[in-house]
């Protein structure tokens, strides 16, 4: 075991996918010279050389092209996407050529190896187009498999899986804690479940649902509400496509109550489709509505950010509501 930060752990993980087999190439905008923006390349160049570990032009529509031929013929493409807000100009290949490879060959070619990494979300003072958060946008796409870790042991556990997942994965990384997450990290491979949620601290009372970093001010939140001696569960999907409803379900079963918590937008944000699933499976179980605690409607702010940000006060205001239904 050893102490490593989220990037350290993602670095590892990199590291040790890059030794187990030559079919594996990483790259994106300034990955190969320094690492990319945030660093967690670094030293993968020196190690297995230019042609495993390189720079792309930015154009990350091209960089997702690239990736896709190079997954199709059997390699195991890891793509960097600079920031999230940046992923936009790719939708088209991740959509129409990544996640549909499979099908429209009726299983005769596919781009499985594919993993394309991306960091997201706000807190960083990143302004409206280094803080969003755009995995809803993927979620409602046939094919793709999206995960958010949460910390350092996740991250690099997770990774590992999706980069020899015999389907392309969405790997989306919370920047605000790239750095500010520590924790005590496995120095061999070792690899985490993809579609399974996790039950991160039990509850009788109220079942809060997060993910990524998020799922920090859920704990923040319930440790607030445990003063009033509301008792709460906290579920980390982990992964979003699929994502582990049944989990969920029998803790909302179990507690009656749900508050579901995203950084991204409200409106059509992945708590919409956690809410309706749960009130599918779980109606005649709730004893108040399902509150989601979400970013507003608007872009991302620069200067108001602490008011946009949804903190762990907001969802402590979404239990006490839920508990006094």
């Amino acid at each position: 075991m050893a102490k490593m930060n989220l990037l350290q752990a993602i670095n590892s993980a990199l590291d040790i996918a890059m030794a187990k087999s030559e079919k594996v190439y990483s790259f994106g905008e300034d990955t190969g010279s320094f690492g990319g923006v945030f660093r967690a390349t670094s030293g993968l160049t020196e190690k297995y050389g230019r042609h495993r570990n390189f720079n792309t032009p930015l154009v990350e529509q091209g960089i997702l092209g690239f990736a896709n031929g190079l997954a199709s013929q059997g390699s195991y493409a890891i793509a960097e996407i600079q920031f999230g807000d940046y992923i936009f100009p790719a939708f088209d290949q991740i959509v129409n050529e990544s996640a549909k490879f499979r099908y429209r060959s009726g299983n005769e070619f596919n781009v499985g190896g594919l993993t394309i990494r991306t960091p997201y979300g706000g807190g960083i003072a990143g302004g409206h187009y280094h803080s969003q958060s755009p995995e809803a946008y993927f979620a409602h796409t046939p094919g793709l498999k999206i995960v958010m870790p949460r910390n350092p042991y996740m991250a690099k556990g997770l990774l590992l899986s999706a980069i020899f997942d015999p389907n392309p994965v969405l790997f989306m990384e919370p920047k605000r804690l790239y750095r500010a997450s520590t924790g005590e990290v496995p120095e061999e491979e070792y690899s985490l479940e993809l579609g399974k949620a996790d039950v991160v601290r039990e509850g009788k009372d109220l079942t809060i649902v997060a993910w990524g970093a998020q799922v920090e001010m859920a704990e923040k939140a319930a440790d607030k509400a445990a003063e009033d001696g509301i008792d709460c569960e906290i579920i980390d999907l982990v992964s979003l496509l699929p994502w582990d409803a049944e989990t969920v379900a029998k803790s909302v079963m179990k507690t009656g109550r749900l508050v579901v918590t995203q950084e991204a937008p409200l409106t059509s944000g992945f708590a919409s489709e956690v809410a309706a699933t749960v009130q599918d499976k779980c109606f005649l179980y709730l004893e108040s509505p399902i509150a989601r605690v979400c970013g507003l409607d608007t872009p991302y702010p620069l200067c108001h950010e602490k008011e946009y940000f949804v903190d762990h006060l907001k969802v402590y205001e979404a239990i006490k509501a839920s508990m006094t239904y």
